[in-house]
Parts: C-alpha cells; structure tokens; sequence
C-alpha cells in the first residue's frame, strides 16, 4: 500500500507541476486580455474601449492577483470547469469543443497502439526466434528505417499507395459519418502513428527475448523436449515484457504528439488540430485544458503500466 501511496502522491504532484509551469506560461509570454478584445485592449482613453476592458478583466478576474487566478482556474479544472474560448463570436465553453474533438484523437491514438503492438509482438518472437539469421539482419532493416522516417513522411507514401493508388481506403475523414465509417477511416492514419512505434517495441521485445531466451529456466524446458514454439510463447514472452510495457506507457505522450501532425495531414478534426489552431490564436483556456488532459493521460497510462508490472513480477509492489 505504501508503494502505491507513493506513486499517487508523486502523480498528483507532477501533474500540480504541470498546471502551475502552463499556466504561468500562458499568462505571463501572452497577453490573455489582447486575445479577448484585440486591439481595443490596448485602447484605454477610449471610454467605450474602458468599459470593454473592465468588463474583461472582470469576466475573466485578470485584475487579480496570478496566484489567486491560478487557484481559481484550478479550483474550477478541478469540477470540469475549463473556462470559455476567446472567440468572437460568442464564448463557447471549452469542454463543448473537447467533448467534440477528444474522443477522435482517443480512437486514433488507441487504435494505433493496438496495431503497433499486434504488429510488435508477433514480428518481435520471429525475429528473436531467427537472431542473427539473414531474415532477421533484414528485419533489423526495415524496423530501423521506419523508426527513422518521420509520421509526415510516412503518411505521405502510405496515402499515395493505399488511398490514392489501391483506393482501399478513403481520402477524407468524414465526422458525420458512422462510428464504424469513421473507426475505418482511422486506420491509414493510425497505421501511420503504429509503424513508427511497433519498429521500436520489436526490437526492445526481440533484445529481451533473446537474452530471456538463454536463461536456465529456458534451457531446462529445452532439455525436457518443450516444442520451440511453446518455449518462446509460454516460458520466455512473459519475462521478456517488461521494457516493452515501459515503453509502451512512455510512447503514450509520443503518440498524442505525432497525432498533431497525422491530424493535420488526414485532416481529422481531433484534439490534435484544436490545439494548433488554439496556439494560432493564442486561446489560452483551450491549450491549457488540453495540456492538462494530455498529462492527466500520460500519468494515468504510467501508473497503468506499473500495476501491470506488478502483476508480472509482484516483487515490483514490495
């Protein structure tokens, strides 16, 4: 229990670390209220110009203190308050465009973790099972090539060939389309996100497998006639998962980041383009929540991964 009071307290704190560093960020590099008004915010003598920036600075309590603000933006985060966008046409509240956009970005990046590790791991036991063999020398390769290829790239050639060439998949995201239009429609893109990845969670899980795979355990069930196939998939898999569950949690945040680009390329109207589009306009409520969402992730995601590790190995909790 002490341990995962530890790993709770350690998350909470990390994630106060990043809401205090964006929000200072956000208010301190920018002008909150020149975003609201434009350049009447800048217009004092004018008194129509005054009651605008009092009336702002009320709305949005930037006539307090940053340290009373920061509690309160926090305060309200903390109840799924995300404030309001900085728009000129209305003030829409942040979590009507989060409630649009995030479950698109969900998908994406959930579906290709699914197919990076479908991939990974099937690929990782053949080449472990053929170390060293010419295949595998080709293998290490291909992996390397992918992982040095960047997700714009490769969303390019993948576009071309599969949706423009092949046409087997379409050109266009259509939102609304059916859920399992758009689970289909996700897939070159997911497919762009997942190469890169299985590329590095096969050669992590092929490093330990190997190793694992000249231990003595592994030796003796080679002695007793266990079937070779069996060996690798029941004796030596297990042990040989612990850096690719580590760096599968880690990849988590690397996948939200690639899918910025994806998003753009594919055009998917996810979280991905509403925080370039926020950055644009310097919408701080909306970069603020999506940043903070993204952490709430990634720290969940990683104290997922250690209760899996500790299912592997209950030697981790002690």
């Amino acid at each position: 229990m002490t341990y995962w009071l530890q790993r709770l307290v350690m998350a909470v704190a990390l994630l106060l670390a990043v809401s205090m560093l964006t929000f200072g960020a956000m208010n301190l590099l920018g002008d909150p209220l020149f975003n609201i008004l434009g350049p009447a915010a800048g217009d004092r003598s004018n008194p129509e110009s005054l009651a605008k920036i009092e009336a702002a600075e009320a709305q949005y309590h930037l006539d307090r203190p940053l340290p009373e603000r920061y509690v309160r933006w926090l305060g309200d985060f903390a109840t799924g308050d995300f404030g309001v966008q900085f728009s000129t046409d209305g003030q829409p509240p942040v979590t009507d465009l989060l409630g649009e956009r995030l479950p698109r970005t969900l998908a994406l990046t959930g579906l290709a973790q699914v197919l990076a590790l479908a991939l990974a791991v099937p690929w990782g036991i053949w080449s472990a099972s053929r170390a060293a063999s010419l295949t595998d020398r080709a293998s290490t390769s291909v992996s390397f090539a992918l992982v040095a290829m960047p997700n714009f790239a490769l969303g390019v050639i993948l576009f071309y060939v599969f949706a423009v060439k092949l046409d087997w998949f379409p050109d266009t995201y259509d939102p609304t389309g059916s859920p399992l239009d758009n689970l289909y429609e996700l897939v070159l893109p997911a497919l762009t996100l997942a190469l890169p990845a299985a590329a590095i969670y096969q050669r992590l899980l092929r490093t330990d497998l190997i190793a694992t795979l000249q231990q003595d355990f592994i030796l003796t069930a080679r002695a007793k006639g266990v079937p070779r196939r069996q060996v690798l998939v029941r004796h030596a898999l297990r042990p040989s998962l612990f850096s690719l569950i580590s760096v599968v949690g880690i990849n988590a945040g690397a996948l939200l980041g690639g899918a910025l680009v994806v998003e753009q390329y594919f055009r998917i109207p996810g979280i991905g383009s509403a925080v370039v589009e926020a950055m644009i306009r310097e919408d701080f409520p909306v970069v603020l929540a999506v940043v903070m969402i993204t952490a709430a992730g990634f720290i969940v995601f990683n104290l997922a991964v250690d209760v899996l590790y500790s299912i592997l190995d209950p030697r981790v909790a002690r």
